[in-house]
């Protein structure tokens, strides 16, 4: 259950919090991590502050953008003491850990920490089903990431030794590619019908996906609303070469041809 858990990185600056963040891993039986895009990987420095835990970075999984060490994530927590301007369902520490430990039986799950200083982006966090804080004091409420880590993964090790919380149940949920898939049919659909113009989209997109990222919907709802979309597109007469100006002009080529 806990190797069905990644703990992603993004864009960390100092490789000894890397180091720090593999130990703080292992000590708590977490074994999957992800790096988008490090500053200074591989290094000596995270090497050393590693010390006993040197297989995780090893085995670790570096990639250049969220999307990659997401896309097969059922559930996605993004880590932030910050309120955003659209929020999402917030966790402290303890609940996010008690919310995992269910999902990862069947599932992945990633729980994603932004760069030491600025944290995550919010295009970042858009991207996330769930935000998770850790409470701290308010005077003086930053901590460094590898603490940060070391508290969620402890929190994690601490839900996952409770066997009640093995006994709850969760829905099948799509994965991140699944929905992305989704993002891209409502796009055409409401292209299509020109509920969105093409040249001016202003915020709705983003608006929807905030919304159903923050709605979650199960696999088989996400079959519906995909079902909808199709209907729609037959009912106005689309096809997918009229959503796709580029697949257009492949068809139109070939129809000379």
């Amino acid at each position: 259950m806990l190797s069905n858990i990644r703990i992603v990185l993004i864009n960390t600056f100092h490789p000894g919090n890397v180091g720090a963040i593999a130990r703080a891993m292992k000590n708590m039986g977490l074994t999957n991590l992800y790096l988008v895009d490090p500053n200074d990987y591989p290094s000596e420095e995270a090497t050393s502050r590693a010390a006993g835990a040197v297989d995780l970075l090893e085995s670790a999984t570096i990639v250049n953008t969220l999307e990659e060490a997401i896309h097969d994530c059922s559930l996605v927590i993004g880590t932030s003491a910050r309120h955003r301007t659209f929020q999402l369902p917030i966790m402290n520490a303890r609940e996010c850990a008690q919310t995992v430990i269910p999902e990862a039986k069947e599932h992945q799950v990633a729980i994603v920490f932004g760069r030491e200083t600025t944290g995550l982006l919010n295009e970042e966090i858009a991207q996330c089903h769930r935000q998770v804080y850790i409470d701290a004091n308010d005077e003086y409420p930053v901590l460094n990431i590898s603490q940060a880590v070391q508290i969620v993964s402890y929190e994690i090790w601490m839900a996952n030794q409770d066997k009640s919380t093995h006994k709850t149940d969760v829905g099948e949920y799509p994965l991140k590619q699944d929905m992305e898939r989704f993002y891209e049919h409502l796009e055409e659909t409401l292209y299509g019908i020109n509920f969105i113009i093409r040249n001016h989209p202003g915020k709705v997109l983003d608006k929807l996906h905030r919304f159903f990222n923050r709605s979650r919907p199960e696999k088989q709802e996400l079959g519906i609303l995909r079902g909808i979309l199709a209907a729609v597109q037959r009912e106005a007469g689309l096809t997918e070469a009229n959503n796709h100006p580029e697949k257009k002009k492949d068809q139109h080529k070939k129809e000379i041809e």
